[in-house]
């Protein structure tokens, strides 16, 4: 991991609410600009809030644009905003590093029991 300080790009990425993904509160579906739906022939780039208000509806439940909240971009930090500098630098990491970390030591604990199997 880098100790470099975020660039002005980066920042203005995740400031920027047109590559922001949105949740459904009542389903927990997550609209992602960067995938689109295919479903709704939504193609991929096209913001949340470039898409029709009353047209557009939750492809998994029909909720309207209402019942969509705004949870940031991709690759930011979960976790609140206070709390992020906490926790031995683990709070910082974006939701993917946290499942490489997890799963990673998962499978390295594993390799270490499986070599149990070779003393005698």
């Amino acid at each position: 991991m880098s100790t470099e300080p975020p660039t002005e790009t980066s920042e203005a990425v995740v400031d920027d609410p047109a590559s922001h993904r949105f949740e459904c509160r009542s389903c927990g579906f997550v609209y992602d600009p960067g995938e689109g739906v295919r479903k709704l022939a939504i193609p991929a780039g096209t913001s949340f809030l470039d898409l029709d208000p009353v047209g557009f509806r939750c492809p998994v439940c029909r909720s309207r644009v209402g019942a969509f909240k705004d949870i940031g971009p991709r690759n930011k930090p979960s976790g609140f905003e206070e709390n992020l500098n906490f926790g031995l630098g683990v709070n910082r990491l974006t939701p993917g590093q946290k499942n490489v970390l997890i799963f990673g030591g998962f499978a390295l604990a594993f390799a270490f029991f499986l070599s149990l199997y070779s003393l005698r």
